[in-house]
Formats: C-alpha cells, structure tokens, sequence
C-alpha cells in the first residue's frame, strides 16, 4: 500500500473545492485516508472500495458510527457493477491504484462500461505516477487538468458527453 500524502491530499480536496452533501467513491482506498477526508469535509455518502481484507478491517473502524460510509472489500471491477445494480452516481471518484499496472486505462475503460455511476459533470480522479501515461486518444474523455506533485501527477477528467 503506498498512502496519499499530506500534500497530495491537500492538493486534491483543494482543486475539488466544496464537496459538502456530494457522492463521493474512493477506489483502492487503502488507509481510507482520502474517504475519511471526503466525510470530514462533509461528502455524503462516502463508499470505500478495497480488495484487501487486512485494510478494509482498519477502514470499517474508520467508518464506524458514520452514517453514509460504506466500505466494499471487493476488487474494483466487481465492485463497479455492484455499485451500478445498486443505482450509486457520485459527483467525485478519486482512484490511486497501484502504480505501473495499467489501471489507468483500465479505469477510463470501465467508467465508460458503468457511466452511469457518473453523474452530470461528475469528476474522475486518478492519482498516478507522472511515469504511467494518460491513454492517447482519449476515447470519450476530457482531461479538465492535471496537477503534479514530485512522482504523483492528480489527472482530473470527464466523460465527454458532460461538456
């Protein structure tokens, strides 16, 4: 697990301004550091999605007694067509998976399968390292802006038919 810093966590809720009462899903949630933030600043309902089993026991600690904090111990592309049978839409999704592994394109592949969980100019953000490449072309996406940090670039998009 490698945890978002303090200054990227910063950074992010900086650039995605007042989240209070928006849904908020945090994939590859971890520590569940960025879902905690997300309650703090007052998102609602916040979903955590981890695979991890050992992580999902810390972030269940960190959700009890929160209303609308969910935690899924699921892999990420189970977890989206449970969120989509569900009828879940958030405002924000924040991703940080693993590095080098080609879940950036993976994502954009599968929030285009499951756009429905993506509301009318939701925003998907991907923490990546500035070496793993956004796809060209960007099929049915639009990069809105990137913000770098040392090896961490945060890459803020929307679906295309949002603009």
């Amino acid at each position: 697990m490698r945890k978002t810093t303090g200054k990227v966590l910063q950074a992010l809720f900086n650039s995605l301004g007042d989240v209070q009462g928006k849904a908020f899903l945090d994939l590859f949630s971890g520590s569940g550091q960025v879902a905690d933030e997300a309650w703090r600043r007052g998102a609602r309902p916040v979903i955590a999605v981890e695979a991890d089993r050992r992580l999902c026991s810390a972030l269940r600690a960190i959700a009890e007694g929160k209303e609308e904090f969910k935690i899924f111990s699921l892999d990420v592309r189970r977890a989206l067509p449970n969120l989509k049978k569900k009828e879940y839409s958030f405002s924000v999704v924040f991703a940080d998976p693993p590095y080098g592994q080609g879940w950036v394109a993976e994502l954009l592949s599968l929030f285009l399968k499951y756009g429905d969980l993506l509301g009318r100019d939701s925003l998907l953000v991907i923490e990546r390292s500035k070496r793993e490449e956004i796809p060209s072309p960007l099929e049915g996406w639009e990069l809105s802006r990137e913000r770098n940090y040392g090896d961490t670039v945060l890459s803020f998009l929307k679906k295309k038919e949002d603009l």
